[in-house]
C-alpha cells in the first residue's frame, strides 16, 4: 500500500485565522516586519499605479505643449503644413507601397536576380596571447567545462574580454560590468567575429546575449551607412515579448554608445510607437516573428538590408508553431547572411531549420547533450495529497520568509491562469506580497509586474509557463511548482530560473498522486542531478508502472482499450486518460496532449 507524506487539512484554517508572525523580504506593499496584514487585489494596484502614470503623461505633455506653443507634436509625429501636430499614418510606410503597404511583401524573394550590395562578415585577428596559448592549456579548459567543438577550421576559445577584438566603445563597458567571459562567451566570440554560421546548444543564463549581439554590433559597425528609413543589419528573433524586452534591455547601453539605433517589435502592444520607430530607420531589430511579420506585410520595414540574423530559442519557436513564419521571415533576407542559432534542445526541427538556412555552421554545446538540471540547484520534492496542497504551499512559504529576509524572491509556477489568479487572490488576501503574470494579462500589466518584481518590491511573482518563458531575473533565489508541470523537460526549465550565473538556488515541487505517471522521468532527473529521490516518490513510480502494466486502474489504464485509466493511459486508444495520454490516439487527455494525431500546440491556445 503506497503511503504519502500527509499534512492537517486543518492547517489551512489555522493559518488564514491566525495574525501571522512572517518575517517577510523589503517591500513596496503595505506590509510591516513581523506581522501579516491583507493586501488589496492586484487589479486595483495596477489600476491605482495606472492611473498615476497617466496623471503623471497629463502633466509632461502639458509642458511640453506649453514649450511648444501651438506647433506642439508628439515625438515621431508627422508635422503638418501650418505646424500643427498632424498624424499620417500613410507617411509611416514604407516608399511605393499602395493601401496597407502590399499584402504579399513578405514572399520569399529571388535573390539569384537581385543586385546584391556586399557585406563584410569576417573581422577577427586572433591575438597573440590566443595563439601563444598551448594545445594542452585549451584541451583542459575544453574538458573541465564540457565543451563539445565540431566544425571545420573553428577559431581558438578567448579567456579574457581583450583577446575578443573588440573596439574600445564595447570593450570599456564589457570590462566595467564583467569580470571574465562565460564559457559560451568564450567560445562563440572568436567564432562570429570570423563570419561563420553557429549552432549553440545554450541553456537560459549561460550569458548568451552578450555572446550573440557584440559580434553582430561588430558587424553593423563595418557594413555600409544606413539611410533613414532603412531596415537593420541586425535581427533576432526571439519566441516571447519579455524575451525580446530582456535583450534590448541588455543591449541598448552598447548600441547607444556605438551610435546605433536599437528598436523592439512584440506583440500585445501599441502598433504605433514600433511603426514610428521604424520609420526613423533602425540598424538592430529585435522582435517576435509574429508582429515582424505583420510589420513586414505592411510594407512598415524591409529586410532586405539585414545580413547578421540570429535565432535565439529556436526550439520554444517551434514547439509555439512560429516555423511558418520563421520560414518566411528568412526568406526575406539575404542568402549571403550570417545566421546564428541558439537553442536549449537538439529536437529533429530544430536540425532541419539549421539544414535548410544555415551554411557550414560550427556546432557549439556547453554541458552534456541530455537535458538536465543545473547542478547549483537543490531540488526539493514534496508529497502531498491533493486536497492538502494548499496548506502545505502556506508552510512552505512562512518558512522561506521567515529564513530568509531580505533574500527571498521566489517563482511561483502553476498549471493554468484560472489557478494563478485564484493562488494570487487567496495570497494577498493572507497578506503575502505576491503578484501573478499570464496570457490573458495587457502588456502594461505584465511589464508593471515584472518590473516590481525585478525590483525586489514584490518578492512573491506567479505564473505559467508560457508568460515566465523568456523571463530573465538573476537573483530569484526560490523556485516552487505548485502544479507539476506536463513534462521532465519543462520541469528542468522551470526550475532554471534559479541558480544562474554559478549562484545557489532552491526549487520545490509538490507532488501527488495525480502526477503518479511523470513520477519516473522526475527520478531520472533528480538522479543525474545526484539529488535525494524521497522513497514515496519511488513506490509511486513503481505503482504507476505496474498500473500501466497490468489495465485501466485508478492510477493508469490498460493497452489497446478504448479508455485510459483515471491518471493516465496506454498507446493506441481512441480517447486518452484524465490527466494523460500516450501515443497514437485521437484526443490527448483532460491534462496532457495526445501523441500521433494528438492535441498538438493547444497547450500554448487553450489553457495557457
Amino acid at each position: 500500500m503506497l503511503k504519502l507524506v500527509r499534512y492537517s487539512g486543518g492547517l489551512l484554517h489555522q493559518l488564514r485565522s491566525r495574525v501571522g508572525v512572517v518575517g517577510f523580504c523589503s517591500s513596496s506593499e503595505d506590509t510591516h516586519f513581523g506581522v501579516r496584514k491583507p493586501l488589496g487585489d492586484q487589479k486595483t494596484l495596477f489600476y491605482q499605479h495606472h492611473k498615476k502614470q497617466q496623471r503623471i503623461g497629463h502633466e509632461d505633455r502639458f509642458e511640453r505643449k506649453q514649450f511648444h506653443g501651438h506647433g506642439y507634436a508628439r515625438p515621431g509625429a508627422h508635422l503638418g503644413n501650418f505646424g500643427g501636430g498632424g498624424f499620417d499614418p500613410k507617411a509611416l510606410r514604407v516608399k511605393g507601397s499602395f493601401g496597407r503597404g502590399g499584402e504579399h511583401r513578405s514572399k520569399p524573394i529571388d535573390w539569384e536576380n537581385e543586385e546584391l550590395t556586399p557585406i563584410k562578415k569576417d573581422f577577427y585577428e586572433e591575438s597573440t596571447a590566443v595563439s601563444a596559448r598551448s594545445e594542452q592549456e585549451i584541451a583542459e579548459w575544453i574538458d573541465k567545462n564540457e565543451v563539445t567543438l565540431t566544425g571545420p577550421n573553428i577559431p581558438r576559445p578567448v579567456f579574457k574580454f581583450e583577446e575578443a577584438g573588440f573596439p574600445s566603445s564595447i570593450l570599456d563597458r564589457l570590462t566595467k560590468n564583467y569580470e571574465t567571459p562565460s564559457v559560451i562567451q568564450s567560445i562563440s566570440w572568436p567564432i562570429a567575429m570570423s563570419g561563420r554560421d553557429i549552432i549553440s546548444i545554450a541553456k537560459t543564463g549561460s550569458g548568451k546575449t552578450i555572446g550573440f549581439m557584440l559580434p553582430g554590433i561588430v558587424h553593423t559597425l563595418n557594413q555600409a551607412k544606413r539611410n533613414r528609413g532603412e531596415g537593420p543589419s541586425v535581427l533576432v528573433l526571439l519566441p516571447t515579448r519579455e524575451l525580446a524586452q530582456q535583450v534590448q534591455e541588455v543591449i541598448t547601453p552598447y548600441c547607444r554608445d556605438n551610435g546605433l539605433s536599437l528598436t523592439c517589435v512584440f506583440g500585445g502592444s501599441g502598433r504605433t510607437p514600433q511603426i514610428n520607430a521604424l520609420r526613423q530607420g533602425v540598424d538592430v531589430l529585435v522582435g517576435t516573428p509574429g508582429r515582424l511579420l505583420d510589420f513586414l506585410d505592411s510594407g512598415y520595414t524591409t529586410l532586405r538590408r539585414c545580413s547578421f540574423v540570429v535565432l535565439d530559442e529556436a526550439d520554444r519557436m517551434l514547439d509555439m508553431g512560429f516555423e511558418p513564419q520563421m520560414r518566411r521571415i528568412l526568406g526575406q533576407i539575404r542568402p549571403d547572411r550570417q545566421t546564428l542559432m541558439f537553442s536549449a534542445t537538439w529536437p529533429k526541427e530544430v536540425r532541419d531549420l539549421a539544414r535548410d538556412f544555415q551554411k557550414d555552421a560550427a556546432f557549439l554545446n556547453v554541458g552534456s547533450m541530455e537535458l538536465s538540471a543545473n547542478h547549483n540547484i537543490t531540488q526539493k520534492i514534496l508529497m502531498v495529497e491533493e486536497q492538502d496542497k494548499s496548506s502545505r504551499f502556506l508552510e512552505l512559504l512562512d518558512d522561506i520568509m521567515d529564513k530568509n529576509k531580505g533574500d527571498c524572491k521566489t517563482l511561483v509556477f502553476c498549471a493554468t491562469k484560472r489557478k494563478c489568479d485564484e493562488l494570487t487572490r487567496s495570497l494577498r488576501r493572507q497578506g503575502y506580497p505576491c503578484l501573478c503574470i499570464h496570457g490573458d494579462k495587457a502588456q502594461t500589466e505584465r511589464d508593471w509586474v515584472l518590473k516590481e518584481f525585478k525590483q525586489g518590491k514584490t518578492p512573491i511573482l506567479l505564473a505559467t509557463d508560457v508568460a515566465a518563458r523568456g523571463l530573465d531575473v538573476d537573483d530569484i533565489k526560490f523556485v516552487v511548482n505548485y502544479d507539476y508541470p506536463n513534462s521532465s523537460e519543462d520541469y528542468i526549465h522551470r526550475i532554471g530560473r534559479t541558480g544562474r550565473r554559478d549562484k545557489k538556488g532552491t526549487a520545490y515541487t509538490f507532488f501527488s498522486p495525480t502526477d503518479g505517471a511523470k513520477a519516473a522521468d522526475l527520478i531520472k532527473v533528480l538522479s543525474e542531478a545526484q539529488q535525494e529521490v524521497p522513497e514515496d516518490l519511488q513506490q509511486l513510480a513503481s505503482s504507476s508502472f505496474v498500473s500501466r502494466k497490468n489495465g485501466s486502474r485508478q492510477y493508469g489504464g490498460g493497452n489497446n482499450r478504448r479508455y485510459g485509466g483515471k491518471y493516465g493511459g496506454g498507446g493506441n486508444r481512441s480517447y486518452g486518460g484524465k490527466y494523460g495520454g500516450g501515443d497514437d490516439r485521437s484526443y490527448g487527455g483532460s491534462y496532457g496532449g495526445g501523441g500521433h494525431n494528438g492535441g498538438g500546440y493547444k497547450k500554448y491556445r487553450g489553457q495557457y
